[in-house]
């Protein structure tokens, strides 16, 4: 593993997890490499050594490994810290035609949020060949062909890249032609044929040559074709295109069928040496499969569906045979142009589904990604929440966003929030698309009981029975749960340790304890305290007032 960092960048990365929000937009990267088709579960790194924590810190942040793109490729032990490949990697699988490979992937941290970006660069092991597109490869060449003249020949394809892929074309030895090397516009390697000595068909009619293309790998490995060379009779015209070279801008949303560009070559000869067929040669097979060749008109017409994020520019080379067999070529290149045909795509990375009422402002409640395959303004997003909603969104990096509160809520008044997600393009056409966040607001001891009086009277005749019910009082709370269970008790007095009456706990019915006499009190007041379930508990008090009824007992 490789990306080992400084002291002082283990300690920036220590004091960076006690950060209470993810603001991770100056965060240094976790940089490692692997060499491809280890076999899987292959160590790639401690990412625990590397962040400077002890790995029972990434056990109780319930650390996670995302990995860009929908395939998880690795695998994080949070007992020991220990980055792995799931799988063996297969560069030429993973980043097909592509120089460098490199796969990033995200670690999330929770309690509290935390986001650390990570890539593993998978190199290349020469585990490919060179392989031909055919095996054999027939040239017609007339007889009178001019020593100097070049044949343009079948290009090896190699997976493999850098000093592994294709670096070299040799032809066996022979009396005629000899081998020249070129490269092309996007760096890649193409052989064509010299014809050295003129050839005689009266003494040999046919030439059987091995063409062999080499990589640079240590051991080189390589692959080879056999390059048959007919000898025709006198045809002394070579058809001739009319350009060099036709280059063609083209829309990724071309349909199939539309006109690419007509190409033509003349040849001056009568009757079948006069007549031309074209084809397609040293083309890729995308190419092939992405437009196809009239092959007596020369019209190229588009036969599948191009797309500009897969691909910008496509080189075609034609080939233009008369009936002799002689030929001429021309380049085709053909640049694809960028439309707006991608909707954003929004991806909600960690989300907090339940937050406290009194959560202060700027609390980070999601952390979502949002990508455009397009390119330029079409690329472009942008994103806001519909409605006036208590929340906001603050970019942080790669297109990440965090969804915070920026006002004080309230369970009590909304106790639950739909939030939509709008990201929309920068394209003359906008594209948008939406995520739906559901949130609910937990509740908090904010409020005391009520008593629906302030006074309560009740009356009770005189000579009343033991525990005789008089009436009740009444509190509610506007909290939640617990906190909105209420509980009565009766405000101890000064001096009077037994009072005459009792008020229930739980639903706060009043009862009179003992028989009472008119002679002796005509009334008594007691406090009733109402107490709710939180922590710490709310209480509120009214007074209750029993009035003592006479009847003729004396």
């Amino acid at each position: 593993a490789w990306g080992r960092r400084s002291r002082g960048s283990k300690r920036q990365v220590i004091l960076f997890i006690l950060c209470v929000c993810v603001c991770q937009s100056g965060a240094e990267t976790l940089r490692y490499s692997l060499e491809e088709e280890r076999e899987r579960d292959s160590f790639v790194a401690n990412i625990a050594n590397d962040l400077g924590v002890a790995p029972s810190q990434l056990a109780a942040r319930k650390a996670r490994i995302v990995s860009e793109g929908n395939e998880q490729l690795f695998r994080l032990n949070q007992n020991t810290g220990v980055l792995t490949a799931k799988d063996s990697l297969d560069r030429e699988e993973i980043c097909p035609q592509s120089d460098s490979c490199t796969l990033f992937f995200k670690i999330f941290f929770e309690n509290p949020l935390q986001l650390i970006r990570g890539e593993v660069e998978v190199r290349d092991v020469n585990d490919n060949s060179p392989v031909f597109p055919e095996k054999e490869m027939v040239f017609e060449i007339l007889e009178t062909t001019a020593p100097g003249s070049r044949f343009p020949l079948e290009s090896a394809q190699d997976l493999d890249v850098g000093s592994n892929g294709l670096q070299n074309y040799s032809l066996g030895s022979n009396s005629h032609f000899s081998l020249a090397l070129g490269t092309g516009k996007g760096g890649a390697k193409y052989a064509e044929l010299v014809l050295e000595r003129e050839l005689d068909r009266e003494v040999q009619r046919e030439l059987n040559l091995l063409l062999t293309a080499t990589d640079g790998g240590s051991p080189p490995r390589s692959g080879t074709a056999r390059v048959r060379v007919v000898v025709l009779d006198a045809n002394d015209n070579i058809p001739v295109f009319g350009r060099e070279v036709y280059e063609v801008r083209l829309a990724e949303n071309s349909p199939p069928g539309q006109l690419v560009v007509r190409v033509a070559a003349a040849d001056p000869d009568e009757g079948s040496y006069g007549k031309v067929r074209y084809a397609f040669t040293q083309t890729s097979e995308r190419s092939r499969q992405l437009f196809e060749l009239n092959p007596a008109t020369g019209e190229i017409r588009v036969s599948g569906n191009l797309d500009f994020e897969d691909t910008e520019n496509h080189e075609m080379v034609v080939r233009a045979t008369d009936g002799g067999g002689l030929s001429g070529h021309c380049k085709v290149q053909v640049e694809v142009l960028d439309v707006n045909d991608n909707a954003p795509e929004i991806a909600l990375t960690s989300l907090t589904a339940s937050i406290p009422e009194d959560a202060p402002p700027r609390t980070v409640v999601a952390l979502f990604s949002v990508r455009d395959r397009d390119s330029g303004d079409n690329g472009r997003t942008e994103c806001a929440i519909d409605g006036d909603l208590p929340f906001s969104l603050t970019p942080t990096f790669d297109n990440y966003y965090e969804l915070r509160t920026n006002a004080a809520l309230d369970r009590e008044r909304t106790a639950e929030y739909n939030i939509t997600i709008t990201a929309m393009d920068w394209g003359t056409t906008r594209l948008s698309s939406r995520e739906s966040i559901f949130v609910q607001i937990s509740d908090v001891n904010d409020n005391p009981p009520e008593f629906t009086q302030k006074d309560y009277t009740m009356s009770v005749t005189e000579n009343n029975g033991r525990m005789l019910r008089i009436g009740s009082v009444n509190a509610t709370d506007s909290d939640a749960g617990k906190n909105a269970r209420v509980k009565y008790t009766l405000v101890q007095q000064e001096g009077k340790e037994h009072p005459d009456v009792s008020v229930s706990s739980e639903n706060g019915d009043v009862y009179v304890l003992r028989p009472l006499d008119y002679e002796e009190v005509h009334a008594f007041e007691v406090t009733v305290r109402a107490t709710d379930g939180g922590s710490p508990p709310l209480s509120a008090q009214a007074v209750l007032r029993v009035l003592v009824l006479d009847e003729n007992d004396n």
